[in-house]
């Protein structure tokens, strides 16, 4: 019909949560994650959340982290979700600093359905798949539970596989 304006059909991505800072309002990690679910909520659809899992820090941070990852739906591309990620990590105190320092609340894009994606401004540069995902199993053990089929398109292997592989040679 001319002129009706239907909203565009929603993209799959799987979204990586991690936390080892305490909110004063939310408290410690895994109830940040909690909370950050909740809000992620309510601007995309939620299809499924892993259960959350304790890891070691990287990098110069001591502290450790809880991690979880979420299967979201949402009609926006994949710069403008990195855009609205990182309003949701300022709203939780989240403040440019040290690379892989403590950090009340981290969200990373991990896989996109629409396959790749590499681009942005300095600031913003976003790379889908997530450069680093296949070798950290704090994101491939709750990926794996939640989206057990997917594929990396690099590899063509599925998030199961990769998280055996990377448990088989820990």
């Amino acid at each position: 019909m001319r002129g009706h304006l239907t909203a565009p059909a929603p993209w799959r991505y799987l979204v990586a949560l991690g936390s080892n800072r305490r909110h004063p309002r939310h408290g410690d990690p895994r109830r940040v994650l909690a909370a950050a679910l909740a809000t992620l909520a309510g601007t995309v659809t939620v299809v499924a959340a892993a259960p959350t899992v304790a890891s070691p820090a990287l990098g110069p941070s001591r502290r450790r982290y809880a991690n979880t990852a979420a299967v979201i739906e949402t009609p926006l591309a994949p710069p403008a979700l990195l855009a609205d990620l990182k309003r949701i990590e300022r709203a939780y105190g989240r403040r440019p600093g040290q690379r892989w320092g403590a950090r009340v609340l981290d969200l990373d894009i991990v896989l996109w359905e629409g396959g790749r994606w590499r681009g942005g401004a300095r600031r913003a540069w976003l790379q889908i798949p997530h450069p680093h995902y296949h070798r950290r199993g704090f994101v491939l053990t709750p990926a794996a539970r939640i989206a057990p089929r997917w594929r990396d398109p690099d590899t063509g292997l599925r998030l199961v596989h990769l998280a055996h592989r990377l448990a088989r040679n820990a």
